[in-house]
């Protein structure tokens, strides 16, 4: 069942017709934001789509960059109305950090996700009870259950019908490894099976014979949107970096990514090898 619209996609869609408006005026955003009369990181902050913004300061930045499109206007005027509330993961801010939040921002919009971890399934396939065997490695919280909400509510987004295309490459390490042990890993893989089974998601996976590549030290996720750049997250020992403007960072990740898809197996033989797999474990 289709979601209701979050509000981040409203300050989104505005984030881009702002910006696309001021630079049509050939206008800086220092240049805009000294003409509202307006600290910069304001406008900084309503083009990052990072905050809501009210219909009146719309009405300024539409009457600044010379937009009188009654039907644009009315357009965005609804968004700014929508830009307010709260986003679907706020429940959650207790254990979400902020650049995992901005990251969740993006990824509501996004039309494509495509990712790879070296070594664990992507967050976006675990079943609850591989997560939860992730968790009780590190020291118990009491808060473990509510990440473990967090990652299948943002899983049912993700993976709902209407939802983006997902296509992830799964390292062999990561089909193999025995988080929570045979059975949970079995279920884990059969579960990878059925989205396959259903179209819900494109998985590749990557054999050990592929050998050596960019990425054997870090995870990473490229969101692709219909009407914008790729936006890379990427997670490793560093730590986590949300990026949508360092676009050599991002070509050199969509690269990596084409390069583990010819170097992975076809989705006959990724789904023969996890086959394999499940059989293996449930005679474990």
């Amino acid at each position: 069942m289709p979601t209701a619209v979050d509000p981040s996609l409203n300050r989104r869609k505005l984030r881009l017709a702002l910006k696309t408006a001021r630079d049509k005026r050939g206008l800086t955003q220092r240049d805009a934001a000294e003409a509202l009369e307006w600290s910069l990181s304001k406008l900084i902050r309503i083009e990052a789509g990072t905050v809501s913004l009210s219909v009146t300061d719309l009405r300024a930045m539409l009457q600044e960059y010379g937009v009188e499109d009654p039907k644009v206007v009315s357009e965005l005027e609804e968004a700014a109305r929508g830009s307010k509330g709260q986003s679907w993961w706020s429940e959650y801010n207790d254990v979400i950090a902020q650049p995992f939040a901005q990251y969740l921002g993006y990824e509501s919009a996004a039309n494509e996700i495509r990712g790879y971890h070296p070594s664990l399934i992507p967050g976006h396939l675990q079943t609850a009870d591989y997560a939860a065997a992730l968790f009780e490695v590190a020291q118990p919280d009491p808060k473990n259950q509510r990440r473990i909400d967090l990652r299948l509510a943002r899983q049912e987004r993700v993976l709902q019908e209407d939802g983006p295309k997902v296509e992830m490459v799964l390292d062999e390490a990561a089909l193999r490894r025995q988080v929570g042990g045979p059975a949970t890993l079995r279920r884990q893989l059969s579960f990878l099976k059925e989205l396959v089974a259903e179209g819900r998601a494109t998985l590749l996976a990557l054999p050990f014979t592929a050998g050596a590549h960019n990425s054997l030290e870090s995870s990473f996720f490229l969101l692709g949107f219909q009407d914008d750049e790729d936006v890379l997250y990427v997670e490793g020992p560093g730590g986590t970096l949300s990026n949508r403007d360092n676009r050599e960072l991002i070509a050199q990740y969509q690269e990596c990514f084409e390069d583990l898809k010819n170097k992975s197996l076809s989705e006959e033989d990724t789904m023969a090898l996890i086959d394999e797999l499940i059989e293996q474990f449930r005679r474990t």
